[in-house]
């Protein structure tokens, strides 16, 4: 009889208590649902058939890792709003002659249930709609490939063991929380906390020194090799800040208003402030998750929107010109070699070349100081990622020749061309020589336009190849050595299907024919497909993770209505008892929800704007140069998730009124 009573009990339970339940069964069932059908994608075959493979799986695998990782973090958290809530449901049981060992019991049986409809839930939908996902992947990519659809074992029980061990581990935790009290402490588990919170000051401040740290180090990043690690640190320091600044920071604030009598007794702002002082309280940790949820969403999809949608202007920065040709053998043999088989295969058919590039040059790196460019191989110069420039040094004599012009120099002379930057210095100091500028050239076809680059670029123009050589010397010994390189770019007119002949065509003779010695050759249409691949899925992992996030972010609303739906129904009573009409004590508390649940979406956006400058530099580093496009993506994501947030705040609402009332 004991064995079917506990299942029954637990049953009777669940169904009873629905209204928080019923969310978190079906999180569970979209959270494991997700999960198998990304590793049911980032194992199939197919993906091998599809050029950047090897990217593409990279991409869906780090999604896995988050998806999985996330959802331990996410099922936990959400289940202290389950535990919460019930409580007083237990100490009420063990008042009615249930023992701890009886309540663990029943508890088992709730988490197998939970389990069991989450993981079941969650891969059979898995499978209805894998197909569907894969499917919406490829358009992503751009990709039509035989999609062998399949039920893969491997990945259920993958799934099935990972969110297994995730419920196992969130039933112990739920056991230890119910045997370590008291029924009387369960039974009033709910009131816990009304004794009004002091204001923690310090906390308060380091909030704000956090976030104003955070704010300024994003606001001052400038090159896209620091942003990375910059916008790391500006990362963690508003995330501290912000759980600082909502934990103590709002409780200061509100504390401050409540010290102004003129300001504080007045019967609408008595009522407000005082209300807001204890919510605060209860819900600081859970709106600052939910201020850094909407936080990674809005970035997350935002720039992998952009990066997908700028595919067409990352293309153009990433291949300046339909054809690119480096070679390190510069002899002439060799560089006439390459020419003759530009000029056979676009001649033999009909294709002209409207515009065309080609020099020698050394690629080197400095660190710019003013007028000085410091070596990175100097000793003691160290590495500053903010300083870190490009530098190619050219002979005069293929500068006159890409020019048309006939300037002379002597050994110790230079021209420069800074196409990033201003530069007005008559001298500039390279390693440890000085060299006087002759000119400092304001437009040159050394660089086809000016390139939004990862790094900022300079260019030199030497005397001769002896001055060239000497610089080489100046830089210092590197373990892969540094040679001479002769490019050649060109972009061309004609019918497509010839250039496409004639581009792969080049390809082929240059680096396998044996015709040119140590060549290699990239253009626009032989890498569109894997760019593709790449930045489709990244769009891909964005929506997907974003979705998570989001998901996670509608549930905590939906509990924190709830829980203050039922803080809130002995609140009523009790204004209503001191003279308060219910308009005035709808009203009233209706503003300190609309507080407490719009001030995080506020605080989300705030940050979102303060970070705009360092995402577009780390966009910068996938070859998105197009600010204005990241901005409209930024905006328009941004209102469409406020808009969301505002929907999902109001049916949430419902269930809170239904409560009070």
């Amino acid at each position: 009889m004991r064995n079917v009573l506990y299942p029954k009990l637990a049953a009777t339970n669940i169904k009873k208590n629905g209204k928080t339940y019923f969310p978190y069964l079906l999180t569970c069932i979209l959270t494991v649902m997700m999960f198998y059908d990304l590793l049911l994608v980032s194992t199939n075959s197919a993906l091998d058939t599809m050029p950047g493979a090897s990217q593409l799986r990279l991409i869906l695998n780090f999604a896995v890792t988050i998806t999985g990782g996330f959802s331990a973090i996410f099922l936990f958290y959400t289940n202290s709003f389950l535990v919460r809530q019930r409580k007083k449901e237990m100490g009420l049981y063990q008042v009615l002659g249930m023992d701890k060992t009886n309540l663990t019991k029943m508890m088992v049986w709730e988490s197998i249930y939970t389990a069991g409809a989450g993981i079941l839930g969650g891969i059979l939908t898995g499978i209805v709609f894998g197909r569907l996902i894969f499917l919406v992947l490829l358009k992503l990519i751009r990709f039509d490939v035989a999609f062998q659809f399949s039920v893969e074992p491997e990945a259920i029980l993958i799934s099935a063991g990972l969110f297994g061990a995730i419920f196992l581990v969130i039933l112990i935790w739920n056991i230890f929380q119910v045997q370590r009290v008291n029924p009387v402490e369960l039974l009033q588990g709910g009131k816990k906390g009304e004794k009004e919170p002091k204001a923690n000051w310090l906390i308060a401040v380091i909030g704000i020194l956090l976030l104003g740290s955070g704010y300024y180090i994003a606001q001052t990043t400038e090159s896209p090799l620091s942003a990375i690690t910059k916008f790391f640190i500006a990362v963690i320091l508003v995330i501290f800040g912000t759980y600082a600044l909502f934990t103590a920071g709002s409780v200061a604030l509100l504390k401050l208003l409540k010290k102004n009598k003129a300001y504080y007794y007045k019967t609408k702002h008595f009522v407000s402030v005082s209300g807001l002082i204890y919510r605060m309280k209860q819900n600081a940790v859970g709106l600052a998750n939910i201020c850094i949820m909407s936080t990674i969403v809005l970035v997350l999809i935002s720039a992998t929107a952009s990066l997908y949608i700028g595919q067409e202007n990352i293309m153009n920065t990433r291949f300046k010109t339909e054809f690119s040709a480096t070679s390190d053998e510069t002899t002439p043999e060799n560089i006439q070699a390459m020419e003759r088989i530009v000029q056979e295969e676009t001649q033999s058919r009909g294709l002209e070349i409207i515009y065309e590039q080609k020099y020698r040059y050394v690629p080197l790196s400095a660190m710019k100081y003013d007028n000085q460019l410091k070596f990175d191989t100097d000793s003691g110069s160290g590495y500053d990622a903010d300083a870190m420039r490009g530098l190619y040094v050219i002979p005069l004599a293929d500068y006159n020749a890409l020019e048309g012009t006939d300037i002379s120099l002597a050994p110790d002379e230079v021209l420069t061309y800074f196409p990033d930057e201003e530069f007005d210095s008559g001298e500039i100091v390279l390693g440890k020589e000085n060299y006087h500028v002759k000119e400092n050239l304001k437009e040159s076809n050394l660089q086809k336009k000016k390139e939004a680059d990862v790094t900022k670029n300079i260019y030199l123009v030497m005397a001769d190849d002896a001055a060239v050589e000497h610089v080489i010397q100046l830089y210092g010994p590197t373990k892969i050595p540094i040679t001479m390189q002769y490019l050649l770019n060109f972009d061309m007119k004609g019918n497509d299907t010839a250039k496409s002949e004639a581009l792969e065509s080049m390809k082929a003779r240059m680096e396998t024919s044996g015709e040119v010695q140590s060549c290699y050759v990239e253009y626009r249409e032989a890498y569109a497909q894997e760019f593709y691949g790449v930045y489709g899925g990244f769009f891909f992992l964005g929506i997907f993770v974003g979705f998570l996030f989001l998901m996670a972010t509608v549930l905590i609303i939906y509990y924190k209505q709830i829980s203050e739906g039922y803080d809130d129904k002995d609140r009523y009573q009790i204004m209503q008892k001191v003279g308060m009409s219910k308009k005035e004590v709808k009203g009233s508390i209706h503003s300190q929800i609309l507080t407490v649940f719009f001030v995080p979406l506020l605080m989300a956006i705030l940050h979102v704007t303060v970070a705009f400058k360092p995402i577009t530099k780390l966009l910068l580093v996938f070859n998105l140069s197009d600010t204005h496009l990241s901005m409209m993506c930024t905006i328009g994501v941004s209102a469409v998730f406020a808009v969301f947030y505002v929907i999902v705040f109001a049916i949430t609402s419902r269930e809170y009124y239904k409560i009070v009332k």
